[in-house]
This record gives C-alpha cells, structure tokens and sequence, in this order.
C-alpha cells in the first residue's frame, strides 16, 4: 500500500510554486515499508512500537518545514490533479483553515468512502455517504469543521492554534476530536469535492475487528467526556444514550460483546481524567449546540435523500431529529 499511495504523489500535478516534502512515520512495521521508504530516497521515521496513528501524525507534523501540511494515510492513493484542486480551493478561501476531497472505494470507484465526516447531538459520527454510489449530493462544496484524517490539507498554523491530534485517541475518531476542538476554536475549513482521492479503508485495522470496536466504544465516551458541558449532556441525554445503546447492539450483532465491554470500560476509566483536562475547552463550546443541530439535520437530510443506514434509521426514529424525518 505504502509503495502505491508514494507513486501517486509521484504523480501528482503541481502547482508552480509548490514543492513536495514527503514523511514516512513507520509504526514498528515488520513488512520492510520503513527500509523501501528510506532506500527510495523518503524521509522515513521509524518508531519503536507502535504508538497508534495519533501519535504518528504528530511526529510528522513536528518534523514537516512546510506553511501547508497534508495527513494522509498509507492505503489512500491521491487523483493526479488532487493538489492542484484542493490548494486552489484553499487559497481562494481566505477564512478556511483546512480543506479534504471526496474520498472513493478503491475497488468500486463508484461508490463513495467519505465525503467529510458529521457528527450528531448523540456523540455518534458518521463517514459521510459511505458505501453510497456516487450522486450529486455529494458534488456538493460546504463549509465544515471536520477534517478527514484519511487525506486533508491543513494550515500549519491550524495546529498552532488547535493543537494536535490528541494521543489519547489511540486509532479511529481521532480526527473528530480534532473538528470539535476547531468548532470550539471557531476554525472551519472547506469539502472539496473535486479533489479526488482512493481509498482501500480497513486494511491495517480490519472492519469489525475486536480491536476497532474497542477503541470506536472507548473513543466515543471519551468525546463525550471531553467537549460536552454538563448542560449538553444533560440537554442531550437521551440522543447519547440511544446513541450508545445503538452502537452497543451493532457490535454485539457482529459477536464483539467482549470488545465492547472492554471499550466502555477503557472509555469510562479514562473519561474522569479526560473531562478535568479538557475543562478549558468546554468554556469555550457556546457555539457547539449550534454545530451539533446543524450537523445533524445534515445527516437525516442525506440519509432521507440517498436512503438509510440501519443505525441511522433507527437513531431518527427514536430521538426528536432537527428538521423534517419521514422514517
């Protein structure tokens, strides 16, 4: 995958006054990627374990020189005119701090892996029209404050101002933290849909596996605990707990009930320390209601338009949704 998503930033367009710097953070690989990133001429850093992608991307991030950064993974291959359409969309939006593309399925590049990420009042977020086909909905440019840690543009001084992944999110939601800090900072970005890039999506963490259960379960109460003030838990306790309790009947119907388990137990142990670290930001989360409302009533409206996922269906049907629901 790694040789793959190089040689499409091989071949990307440029814009004239662009140069490429390329950063490989090898998570203590044992398949020979670091040794063909090196001997390929890529600055590669190997750390020892693995220490999870949060912590990767920061690494590269502190040792990047440019003005604009882009995290990408390592199963994504980029269109060749990928950079081109997104740094001109960024640079035309003076007020955007970061811009991602729409993402397809690399094996069915019909079908969309993300458009964006949204997240609802329930703490739950969604990979927007995923394994949808590709329609007009999605060809779409918005205003978002949700990066995709799959394949994004940022500002460096973004992270100045966000700060960086947070390594507590050790895989998986990661960057939803980090649109929630942006919410709370008040530094949105831009989806740019035609900045194109593939993606193969759960190849090093597999779909459903014990471990991705686990952390989405922990990771999910650890959003929660950490950017909802007490008035928005409470305001909202019912969209979180039908939230929770979806989640919960997804994993077992998937025969994960020990990994759930083993997640909501991480979740809440590390949930007291997360909300006492994090008290800052919660002071300044006025406007999230708004963004929550918002980001909501997007869901339901693209599900209503380019039909329902099970989780989403039933979640609408059991909360009071923002917006028109005919479910």
């Amino acid at each position: 995958m790694l040789q793959a998503a190089i040689q499409s930033l091989e071949n990307l367009n440029t814009p004239d006054d662009c140069s490429i710097e390329v950063i490989v953070v090898d998570n203590a690989s044992i398949d020979g990627a670091a040794d063909w990133a090196a001997a390929s001429g890529y600055r590669a850093v190997r750390l020892a374990t693995n220490e999870g992608f949060a912590r990767a991307v920061n690494r590269g991030i502190d040792l990047s020189r440019g003005d604009d950064i882009v995290v990408m993974n390592d199963d994504v291959e980029l269109a060749p005119d990928w950079l081109v359409q997104i740094t001109r969309a960024l640079k035309a939006s003076e007020q955007s701090w970061f811009a991602c593309g729409k993402t397809l399925c690399y094996a069915d590049r019909s079908r969309i892996d993300g458009a964006g990420d949204a997240i609802c009042r329930g703490g739950a977020s969604w990979r927007i029209g995923h394994g949808r086909k590709e329609c007009p909905q999605f060809d779409i440019p918005r205003q978002t404050y949700f990066p995709s840690g799959t394949a994004t543009l940022f500002r460096r001084n973004f992270f100045e101002k966000v700060g960086r992944f947070d390594e507590d999110f050790f895989a998986y939601l990661e960057d939803v933290d980090l649109g929630l800090r942006a919410v709370e900072a008040g530094l949105g970005g831009i989806y740019v849909p035609e900045a194109r890039a593939y993606h193969h999506g759960s190849l090093t963490g597999r779909a459903w596996s014990p471990a991705m259960v686990r952390w989405i379960t922990a990771h999910q109460i650890l959003l929660l605990a950490k950017h909802y003030p007490a008035q928005l838990l409470f305001r909202y306790g019912w969209n979180i707990l039908v939230a929770q309790l979806l989640w919960a009947a997804m994993a077992m119907s998937h025969g994960r009930v020990v990994a759930w388990m083993r997640g909501m137990a991480a979740g809440l142990q590390h949930a007291r320390q997360s909300r006492f670290q994090a008290r800052g930001l919660r002071e300044k989360a006025d406007r999230l209601p708004e963004v929550l409302s918002t980001m909501e009533s997007e869901i339901v409206r693209l599900q209503q338009e380019t039909g329902f996922d099970g989780y989403w269906k039933w979640y609408f049907r059991l909360v009071r949704a923002p917006g028109r629901y005919e479910g």
